[in-house]
């Protein structure tokens, strides 16, 4: 039987997730020619104005607080596909608001970002899977 997962097991998951989950819009980049750091900039538009700095800040938050509601939620079996699955609900969410509200992450091709966000929710499912840790969805109910 495995744990219940708690804070520890946050930090792997973000570390993966936040270093891999771009690979999706960095090789559309490379593909079409577009300035690589060009998605970082854009994320820290939410602070102020776009760069790099504010960029790799808001990217490592979002990260940070996506991963910690993937990690309670997500239950041990098929983690990766459900995973997935949330990042996309997540990038309909997170796609939708950036859209409405900062013009230079709306300007980003919108699919290499849908990508980056599936990508991002399979890999914390994998980490999550590979733990061997068990959410509260995995835990057995209580009858009474």
């Amino acid at each position: 039987m495995g744990r219940v997962r708690r804070g520890h097991d946050v930090l792997p998951a973000a570390l993966v997730a936040g270093a891999l989950s771009g690979a999706p819009s960095t090789l559309h980049a490379v593909m079409t020619g577009r300035p690589l750091l060009r998605a970082v900039k854009a994320a820290g538009e939410p602070l102020g104005r776009p760069g790099v700095g504010r960029g790799a800040f808001v990217h490592a938050a979002m990260t940070v607080a996506w991963t910690s509601v993937l990690v309670v939620i997500l239950p041990q079996r098929r983690a990766m596909t459900r995973g997935a699955l949330a990042g996309l609900a997540i990038a309909g969410l997170d796609l939708t608001i950036a859209e409405r509200r900062f013009p230079t992450i709306a300007a980003l091709p919108r699919m290499p970002q849908v990508a980056d966000h599936v990508l991002f929710g399979a890999l914390v499912g994998a980490v999550v899977a590979s733990r061997g840790s068990r959410s509260a969805a995995d835990l057995p109910r209580r009858v009474m």
